[in-house]
């Protein structure tokens, strides 16, 4: 037998991650290396052909290698071969040109935006490199992704890149096979890529030098840059002066929102807050979120970084752009919050940038690289030794959160409206889009729905099977479900939101299809299945439906939505049957006219709305009982953010201890149990003559942690069902989490 009738074809086939980090150039080296012939191509639906000759042992050790040596950011959902009959001989191995129509498998995955690596950052710092000080350097493996993805395959030409021809010392990078940039499709460098200029707000340009540096300088003197980087535009100030971020927020109309801050290293975040282990892993990883750490004691930045918050969120650099401003910058750290007005879309032109910030910003460091894919950075919490996401975004989407079963057809879902995030249901997966913000206004309306339109067109799912949607009859996202509708010819599907909530932690948690748990759901609000305002719900149930089987004792909102908007008004309603109308008008007068917008006048206008019961819901919202409470204690009386009042409420307690006298009682109605409410905000007014205010607020959460799991494992136990689980907006809340944790445990 020859050595050519020895030999073999292999038709490989991988589906996962293996798009934009690399991968065709590490499959090159595998097979060169291993003396084999053919060539290695994209495909239209984000996998990977690789077409090999030659001898059959050579080819088993290929994939071998494949699996042992594996690069870091591929992710293999699946290989498949195809053995054959070697053909006509070929000569070498090459990157083939990519297949814009083959669909040949079903679980590819498309690459996020990955942080600047170590490499990449070392050339920057090196004047003897061409790269040196030049924002957009990055390799096969670092680098823009998604925000810069127009179609699929993977290529230059369907990138943003395509507006920056490679220059002749990129193109020979580009070529090797032996360099860190070989086949790498974003590279360039200062002659040939994109270009940041310093502007002022009229659009000249600011002269002085390196745009980089001379905007350092101005934030050093206490100037707001505003800073367009990978997904969007930022707006940036110093931290250790009070003035720039006074300004910062009088101008943003953010009186009290908490900013987030980037530190060069992880030595400076140490200055000013306390990292543990599971929380460095999460700041240094390649997807570089914004981590919520607890301040250090005493907190040497601004207290107007997060003014009434025990955290701070930080984030390191994960661009050039970012590595480059701080190298200049003598802080510890720098504002860089989202450049948009609260509750809009994150913008990213150059022309909106100088349209919106008029006013805002001092100066606009900006380049021309097109944004494709506007994407907000992500932000989690560490609770309990687990990352919790509050913002899933840059550096996770598009990956797709895999599912313990098989979708029945192609589900698009169109999110809720405040804090919104859209998801794409396919086979075993499910694709979220990046944070969206609130569905309130035409430009966020505007922004779902393109945000849809990206990732159906990168997933090739083509008409959607399924349009699913939130119960809320006037939820304005409803109109991108029944468009999504129209076009595909189905139903929509509407959800109940806590329902979505339970499923959503069944999903994270691997439960099967049809086992079902006993899930606390608690948040601010979600339209119940009755029309009410639910908000701190204990449901029984699985994927395909839910029963309701306890919940917090209904309290009356009076005026509705002005309770989460003025807690005085959320705190008189819940003691309004609790006290004799005196004996609440003097601790609403002594206590909590701060939390009402005119004072003494609002206060009497709430009590003849509670006599009359009139525009007076009544709900079971978690959220709205920790707004009042937030206000008898003085942490919080008016809301100027999402989620103000719980979030100070609980840094108030972290300062506390454990104290008696907050009564744990719950009842039952018909066959629901309840959390009798109002009793346990009323013990606080006894409690007041013997207690710190940080005392009574880590008493009552606890109490109210103590309820919530109570009813749980009633619920549970009655039931015969073994898994409990804890899910909204409330979950966020480390001490609250924990409470639940425990005591669900020793039960």
């Amino acid at each position: 037998m020859t050595a050519r009738m020895a030999e073999k074809r292999a038709i490989i086939t991988v589906s996962g991650l293996v798009q934009g980090i690399g991968f065709r150039p590490f499959i090159y080296r595998l097979a060169t290396r291993r003396g084999l012939r053919g060539h290695v191509k994209n495909l239209g639906d984000a996998g990977v052909r690789i077409d090999v000759d030659g001898d059959e042992s050579a080819i088993k050790l290929l994939l071998s290698d494949l699996v042992e040596e594996k690069i870091p950011l591929a992710v293999y959902n699946k290989i498949d071969i195809d053995w054959r009959d070697v053909g006509e001989g070929r000569i070498g191995f090459i990157i083939d040109t990519s297949d814009i129509g083959a669909n040949e498998v079903k679980h590819s995955l498309i690459p996020p935006d990955v942080s600047i690596c170590p490499e990449c950052v070392e050339e920057m710092q090196d004047p003897g490199d061409r790269h040196y000080l030049y924002p957009f350097t990055c390799c096969a493996l670092c680098g823009p992704r998604f925000t810069t993805i127009v179609d699929l395959p993977y290529d230059r030409e369907r990138t943003t890149m395509i507006d920056f021809p490679l220059c002749d010392e990129c193109d020979r990078e580009f070529n090797d096979p032996g360099d860190r940039r070989f086949n790498a499709q974003t590279i360039c460098d200062p002659t040939c890529g994109p270009r940041m200029t310093l502007y002022h707000p009229d659009g000249s340009i600011v002269q002085g030098g390196d745009p980089i540096a001379v905007a350092a300088r101005l934030l050093n003197e206490g100037s707001i840059v505003a800073v367009k980087g990978i997904g969007g535009i930022h707006l940036a100030t110093k931290t250790t002066d009070d003035g720039p971020l006074h300004v910062l927020r009088t101008r943003r109309r953010k009186p009290g929102k908490p900013f987030a801050v980037m530190s060069p290293d992880l030595e400076n975040v140490q200055k000013y807050a306390i990292v543990s282990e599971t929380e460095r892993e999460q700041l240094t990883s390649l997807a570089r979120p914004i981590v919520a750490l607890r301040k250090r004691e005493p907190f040497p930045l601004s207290p107007l970084i997060s003014p009434g918050l025990d955290t701070v969120g930080v984030m390191l650099p994960y661009s050039g752009i970012h590595h480059l401003i701080l190298y200049h910058v003598d802080e510890p750290a720098l504002v860089m919050t989202s450049a948009n007005y609260p509750g809009e879309p994150m913008f990213v032109s150059n022309e909106d940038a100088f349209k919106k910030l008029e006013g805002v910003a001092d100066y606009l460091l900006l380049h021309n690289r097109r944004i494709h894919a506007r994407c907000d950075d992500s932000v989690l919490r560490v609770i309990d030794d687990q990352p919790l996401f509050l913002r899933r975004s840059r550096g996770y989407v598009p990956l797709p959160i895999g599912l313990p079963f098989d979708s029945r057809g192609n589900v698009v879902a169109v999110g809720p409206e405040l804090t919104s995030t859209a998801a794409i249901l396919k086979e075993d997966k499910c694709y979220l889009t990046q944070h969206l913000g609130d569905i309130e206004s035409p430009e966020s309306l505007d922004f779902l729905s393109v945000a849809i339109d990206h990732l159906v067109k990168l997933l090739r799912v083509g008409v959607p099977d399924i349009v699913a949607c939130d119960l809320h009859p006037n939820f304005l996202s409803r109109t991108v479900a029944a468009e999504l509708a129209d076009v595909s010819g189905t139903d929509i599907v509407e959800v109940q939101h806590h329902h979505a909530h339970l499923a959503s932690l069944m999903a994270d948690a691997g439960v099967k299809p049809d086992d079902e748990i006993v899930g606390i759901v608690c948040d601010g609000y979600g339209y119940g299945s009755d029309g009410s305002p639910w908000g701190g719900e204990v449901l029984m149930g699985g994927y395909e439906g839910f029963s309701r089987r306890g919940h917090l004792e209904p309290q009356p909102m009076p005026g509705g939505d002005l309770c989460a908007l003025r807690y005085g008004r959320m705190f008189q309603g819940i003691l309004y049957s609790e006290l004799p109308k005196d004996r609440l008008a003097q601790v609403l007068y002594e206590s909590c006219i701060e939390g009402f917008q005119r004072g003494g006048k609002e206060i009497e206008a709430v009590f003849e709305q509670l006599e009359k019961n009139f525009n007076t819901p009544y709900t079971t919202s978690t959220g709205r009982l920790l707004d009042a409470v937030s206000c008898l204690l003085g942490a919080s009386h008016l809301r100027t953010y999402e989620g103000e009042g719980p979030m100070k409420l609980e840094a108030l307690a972290a300062r506390g201890r454990l104290r008696g006298g907050i009564p744990v009682d719950v009842e039952r109605d018909g066959g629901d149990l309840v959390l009798m409410t109002s009793k346990m905000v009323g013990a606080l007014l006894t409690m007041r003559a013997k207690h710190r205010a940080e005392d009574m607020a880590y008493t009552f959460q606890h109490a109210l942690a103590d309820g919530l799991a109570e009813m749980a494992v009633t619920v549970a136990k009655e039931q015969g069902i073994d898994a409990i689980g804890f899910t909204g907006g409330v979950a966020n809340n480390d001490m609250i989490t924990r409470v639940i944790h425990r005591r669900v445990n020793e039960e």
